[in-house]
């Protein structure tokens, strides 16, 4: 009877010791929105820059500021760019400005996209157990 009762005591700490994260189904769901999370930022990540992109560009060239486009530009990165106005100067030579502040705006994001990223994948990171 003590050998019994030794014995439901080690079979139960083995069940109870065996970690959750056994189930090949639910690693993959984990994975899964880790990975669909981080494509996620770098998408928004991508938005970002293209519009920070475009604003530079059409600030270089001197762009019509009262076109509808250049408008819509300059209005939804005016709020991107803000917390970093003042940081440079600003370089004009005629029409054409070259923004320092939207420089560093592309940089910073694209470190917070990254370090995003990378807190994600040391929480989660992928083994090679999780491959197989």
């Amino acid at each position: 009877m003590n050998d019994n009762t030794t014995r439901q005591t080690v079979e139960r700490t083995t069940v109870v010791d065996q970690p959750a994260s056994n189930n090949p189904q639910s690693t993959f769901q984990k994975k899964r929105a880790l990975f669909r999370s981080s494509q996620i930022v770098w998408y928004i990540l991508g938005v970002i820059e293209v519009l920070l992109l475009f604003r530079v560009i059409l600030k270089l060239l001197g762009a019509n500021p009262y076109v509808g486009f250049t408008q819509l530009i300059y209005n939804i990165t005016s709020i991107l760019v803000a917390p970093f106005n003042g940081i440079l100067g600003v370089a004009a030579a005629g029409t054409s400005v070259f923004e320092w502040s939207t420089i560093i705006a592309g940089l910073v994001y694209f470190f917070i996209a990254w370090g995003i990223v990378y807190l994600l994948d040391i929480m989660y990171p992928v083994t090679p157990r999780d491959v197989h």
